[in-house]
């Protein structure tokens, strides 16, 4: 089955952390991510960039609108995906869990529709 990890960042965390907490956590991840790789779990990542370069697109009665910004106001943005592959939601939690990223926010784990 295949999971999507969402990983949100808590804006206060990530603007308290020092450029050296963050190459650790780059680090981490990328090792993370190579370990996926090697076990069969990987599918695809990546970060996105900062929220204020976001636009959101809404089309109601049939008129759209474009917004800057993510969708709501929120102390949290997301700020990247994870997508795997793993046997059940238990073992997509396990996997989730290593990753470094929950320090700054949380992961949101999603099982994909399948279409």
């Amino acid at each position: 089955m295949r999971y999507l990890c969402l990983f949100y960042i808590d804006q206060t965390l990530a603007d308290a952390a020092s450029k050296e907490e963050w190459a650790e956590i780059d680090r981490e991840s990328l090792a993370s991510n190579e370990e996926l790789k090697r076990s069969g779990h990987y599918l695809a990542s990546n970060a996105l960039a900062d929220p204020n370069t976001a636009k959101t697109l809404r089309v109601r009665a049939g008129k759209t609108s474009w917004s800057d910004g993510p969708f709501a106001e929120t102390k949290e943005h997301l700020g990247g995906f994870l997508l795997i592959e793993a046997k059940n939601l238990a073992e997509a939690m396990a996997i989730a869990e290593r990753d470094s990223l929950a320090r700054m926010g949380a992961i949101e784990i999603r099982e994909t529709a399948g279409f």
